[in-house]
């Protein structure tokens, strides 16, 4: 199965935003990170604006960040809402339940077989949340050119964890 590039734009939006992480970004630094073209873009991300999945912010510092759940949505989720047609081939029934007659259909097997593929697909899709696939989140964000924060522990914090000075045991490597 061949996704649309729509899902493909779909997928790319939400990746970037979680490894993106906290603030805002805009559809230019996700149109200029990805090379792809601001206009197929919007309407992308209106649509994933209208399911919660991407929050907009407007005015002058406005931009996108991820919906509350967003992380969570798997990457299943995102396909079936993005792609308009699943049927693949045309004797199987499309979403609005349509399908070409075919003579062989009492007995066809081919049909019964491209549908269980087909749900074997969506299915490994399933075992994937966005925030899974926005891992490893440094390498990912350096090659989309973010910086990514790493959260600072206090010296105090590391003196009183195990491994720290006088333990006697080396220190954890962060």
């Amino acid at each position: 199965m061949r996704l649309t590039d729509y899902t493909d734009y779909a997928l790319r939006v939400l990746l970037y935003l979680a490894v993106r992480g906290d603030g805002l970004s805009t559809i230019q630094d996700i149109s200029q990170a990805y090379g792809i073209s601001k206009n197929h873009l919007m309407k992308v991300v209106q649509q994933l604006g209208e399911h919660g999945w991407v929050e907009t912010v407007r005015g002058r510092n406005g931009g996108l960040r991820l919906g509350a759940q967003t992380l969570t949505l798997t990457v299943g989720d995102v396909v079936r809402l993005t792609e308009s047609d699943f049927a693949l081939v045309g004797c199987l029934p499309d979403r609005q339940g349509e399908q070409r007659p075919c003579v062989i259909t009492p007995h066809c097997r081919l049909r019964g077989a491209l549908q269980a593929a087909n749900q074997a697909f969506l299915a490994e899709l399933d075992r994937h949340t966005i925030g899974d696939v926005a891992q490893p989140q440094s390498p990912l964000a350096a090659l989309l050119g973010l910086s990514v924060r790493i959260p600072v522990v206090p010296l105090a914090a590391v003196a009183d964890s195990p491994g720290g000075p006088g333990s006697g045991s080396p220190a954890p490597v962060v």
